[in-house]
């Protein structure tokens, strides 16, 4: 379950997708059972870029040992604002911010060709206008179990849901 033909609506949990790492490997997402993540498309040429991976460094180096997965998946559909390939991607996240979390192969997020992960997540918690995904850096809060508890817009800083991460990793 959770590969690209499969219907987003047989998942009952983001634990039962495979998802491709920035070289194109298969990544089991039950590899982080136990673990709240934080799932946000990403891109390096937004206005949010600064402010988004600056909170989700401070972010992971606060609570990425006790517990917090900050999962990153490069988008290019809103303004081609993510024009590089995987390599330069994960080169501008760990060498500009220091990213230290997971940068992931680039995905569509809105679409007949949208991961099957991200039409789970929107599913699960649509947005303010619909479903679909307005912009760069929208987050999605996932609990221990999997589920999908909070989506957060993208001008949201990653700083202004800590509480809510904390009440998760104490659950």
């Amino acid at each position: 379950m959770g590969t690209a033909g499969s219907s987003s609506k047989l998942a009952s949990s983001v634990h039962e997708f495979i998802v491709k790492d920035a070289r194109g490997n298969d990544v089991e997402l039950s590899r982080y059972k136990g673990d709240v993540l934080l799932i946000v498309n990403v891109a390096s040429q937004c206005g949010l870029t600064n402010s988004n991976y600056t909170g989700l460094g401070s972010l992971h180096k606060k609570y990425g040992g006790k517990g917090l997965e900050i999962l990153a998946f490069p988008c290019n559909q809103f303004g081609g604002q993510e024009p590089g390939t995987n390599e330069q991607i994960t080169e501008f996240a760990c060498a500009r911010f220091k990213a230290e979390y997971p940068i992931f192969g680039k995905v569509d997020v809105n679409g007949s060709n949208a991961a099957p992960l991200y039409k789970f997540l929107k599913s699960e918690k649509g947005g303010l206008f619909g479903e679909g995904i307005k912009w760069n850096f929208t987050k999605f809060l996932v609990d221990k179990d999997g589920r999908v508890v909070a989506r957060y817009a993208p001008t949201s800083s990653p700083l202004s849901i800590e509480s809510d991460i904390q009440k998760l990793l104490e659950a």
